[in-house]
């Protein structure tokens, strides 16, 4: 993969709000897998094969509440079907890169750098897979370093596991404000965030950001065949 040391910055300054934020949010899942026994080579493999912030924060919260292992894994499943929709959104902008590259990118798709990625491959003509397999990359780079600092001073750092999930929800609130603002913009924010507030008033926990998600997207094109945009 080759990429100019021009490049290279601009893929740095994209990337280095979600690196950062992830330094938050893994040091107290690193803490949180320690706690469950979980040893420092376990999270690292963990951390680069599984990569999910969500998954792995649930993973481990329902192994200490005594779930079942079938429980866990289709609980986890679930939750991450929302891949499937980045799949859709970004495929198009894909079909023309190396295999190797495509498979590396599809393999390492978070919510942030998935945010980042399709705004860039929208509104940035010389935005490329390249450049956004990078982004992911350094995004999983900050991400495993995060989890290995919270697992090897987790008996020294008490961080509150509320603190996290506030951190983890500041992240959206900031991509969501860097977003071009429009009226379809609005009206897909108002639908998604009622829609996971309605699904946990309803006790559909799980599913919450999923449905959320699909019923945004839905109002989006919804709003795009009456607008007539």
């Amino acid at each position: 993969m080759s990429i100019s040391s021009k490049d290279m910055r601009e893929v740095l300054l994209c990337a280095a709000p979600v690196m950062i934020g992830y330094l938050s949010i893994g040091i107290p899942c690193g803490i949180l897998e320690s706690a469950i026994g979980l040893r420092p080579w376990m999270i690292f493999m963990v951390s680069l094969l599984f990569y999910s912030g969500a998954g792995q924060f649930m993973a481990a919260n329902m192994f200490m509440a005594g779930s079942p292992l079938a429980s866990i894994i289709m609980s986890i499943s679930f939750v991450n079907t929302r891949q499937m929709l980045y799949s859709a959104a970004l495929a198009p902008h894909t079909k023309r890169a190396n295999k190797l590259i495509t498979l590396l990118f599809a393999s390492t798709v978070t919510d942030e750098s998935f945010g980042i990625n399709l705004e860039h491959f929208t509104d940035n003509p010389s935005w490329t897979p390249q450049k956004a397999t990078l982004v992911n990359v350094l995004c999983q780079t900050s991400w495993i370093a995060s989890n290995m600092i919270g697992c090897l001073v987790g008996n020294v750092i008490s961080i509150p596991m509320n603190l996290a999930s506030f951190v983890m929800t500041a992240i959206f609130v900031c991509l969501l404000c860097t977003q071009r603002i429009d009226k379809r913009a609005v009206v897909v924010s108002i639908v998604s965030m009622a829609g996971v507030f309605g699904c946990k008033c309803l006790g559909l926990t799980g599913p919450a950001i999923l449905l959320g998600a699909l019923l945004g997207v839905c109002s989006g094109v919804l709003y795009d065949k009456v607008m007539g945009e």
